[in-house]
Formats: C-alpha cells, structure tokens, sequence
C-alpha cells in the first residue's frame, strides 16, 4: 500500500505480512477526511512508557531513522476509522519526540500500573464514544486490525470492549508463555486467555486444537465509560497468576467480544525483538 503524501485509507487485505505505508503525518490530531460510522468519533490512544526492564527507552528506539513511537503513530493514523490520535506517557522526552514528527502527546502521572489506567486517564478529557487502546511497542500493526476491532465493538451497542484475535501458525507459539492465547465461545466472547497452551488435545499432544483458541492480539477497544469502569475495578487473582490485565475485566463479571483478523502482531518486548523489526523495516517491510 503506497501514498502520494497523504494518509491512505485501507484496502481490505487479506496478506499476514506488513504492507509498505508512505505518508505524512499533520500536525493536528484530529483526522479529516474519515469514513467513519455517522456520530461515532473514535480516539486512538497509545500509552508510551519510557521506563522498561528489558529495554529501556523503548518508544524512542531507532527503527529506520525514526523512533517507534512515530512508527505505530503512523499506522494508527491510517486506520480509517480513528478520527484521533494521541500518545499518553508520562516522561517528556517521549512527548517532545511525538511533537516534533507532528503528533500530540498528553502528560500522564507516573504511578500508573498499566497502559490501561494511563489510556483511561487521558480518555476521561475526552468526549469520544470509542477508545482504542494500541500498544507503543508494535510498530508493524496494521491499520485494517484497528479499523476491524472497532467495527467489532461500534456495531453493536451490547458490546462494551472488543479485542483481536488470529490464528496460531507455528506449533511453538502453543508452548511460548510470551505468546498468549484465548478461547471464545461460539458467539467470539472471551472466556479464558492465558500464556499455557490451552486448548490442546489431551489424547494427541500434537493436535492443532481447538479452533476457538487463537493467538491473542493485545489491541482494545472500549466504550468510553466502560474504560473508566475497567481503570476502576480491583485486580484479580487469575490476573496475578497470568500476569494479564484483561483478566480482570472476565473476573468481575464483563464481556470481551473478539474479532478475527488475518494479521499477526509483531511487538517489541526484548533486544533481539528490536533488531528482528529492524531488518524487516530495512527490507523494505515499512517505511
């Protein structure tokens, strides 16, 4: 997918690999042009945290000449349903980084736990009906993803909060405790995600399994106020023992609606993650 300077919208893809994007992004947030669903405005919020164990400074790692940050910033501005992007961090030199490649950055408080309670601390200024809520540390989301979890959730007033899903391709994701998995019912309601190979058969240990377990994607969508809902409720035990904040949404009782996608997630969590984005990037794979 190419552009003459402008942020193109999105074709319905159905290819796994990352598409090549070129535009601008404009200085002011809030997107024009956007086919979005009449009287339904969506914020796209990316909680940037500078502080990490693994990696220190990630949103500002290098990735062909650019800082992460304004990678995903970029491909969260070609979903065609966002009309608003912003990233929340709590540390000044990840927004003056954001200010300075044409995007707007909002100033959190530092004690927060989870990107979650960052994003909803943001959203509570806003008037948006929908939140999104994209990781800073996936600079090769696709746009189509953000634009299919929002639909999920903005064509049904009963849904409250969707999220993606894809397939598991490799057998060793099964085993991977990084790569968490979750099984829906038939309706593609949540009912358990966890970092165990759920799923699997018990008589054929090499069994695919179960076609309602699928590779979880960590991108979220709420309705506004079920987000400030959500930034309030108590942690939980099943939380704590996978280490997986949207447990605590299953745990108190709520729904997640899971939608489909054909693209898989491709994060930054570690050194050798970096320099795998990278060579994709000088690849050829974004630009």
């Amino acid at each position: 997918m190419t552009g003459t300077g402008r942020i193109p919208t999105v074709p319905n893809r159905k290819a796994v690999q990352p598409s090549v994007l070129r535009f601008t992004v404009h200085a002011a947030t809030r997107l024009s042009g956007r086919s979005t669903e009449a009287a339904t405005r969506v914020a796209a919020i990316i909680p940037a945290r500078y502080g990490s164990t693994r990696l220190p400074g990630k949103p500002l790692a290098d990735i062909g000449g650019r800082p992460m940050v304004e990678h995903v910033y970029r491909r969260v501005a070609a979903a065609t349903t966002v009309d608003t992007v912003l990233v929340a961090t709590d540390d000044v030199r990840v927004a003056r980084a954001v200010t300075a490649f044409g995007g707007e950055a909002r100033m959190t408080r530092s004690d927060h736990l989870t990107g979650t309670d960052r994003v909803a601390e943001v959203a509570e200024s806003l008037n948006h009906d929908l939140i999104v809520n994209v990781q800073a540390d996936e600079p090769l989301v696709e746009p189509e993803m953000i634009d299919i979890a929002v639909a999920a959730c903005r064509d049904d007033t009963n849904v409250m909060m969707s999220t993606l899903r894809c397939p598991i391709r490799d057998d060793a994701d099964w085993r991977a405790p990084d790569v968490v998995k979750v099984a829906v019912d038939r309706a593609g309601y949540a009912l358990f995600f966890s970092r165990a190979a759920i799923g699997r058969s018990r008589v054929d240990a090499e069994a695919q399994g179960a076609s309602s377990v699928s590779k979880h994607i960590g991108l979220y969508v709420y309705r506004r106020p079920f987000l400030l809902t959500v930034s309030r409720l108590a942690p939980t035990p099943l939380e704590r023992a996978e280490r997986l904040e949207q447990l605590r949404v299953l745990e108190h009782g709520y729904r997640i609606l899971t939608a489909v996608t054909e693209h898989d997630a491709i994060g930054v969590d570690t050194p050798a993650d970096l320099e795998h984005v990278r060579r994709l990037v000088a690849a050829g794979a974004y630009v």
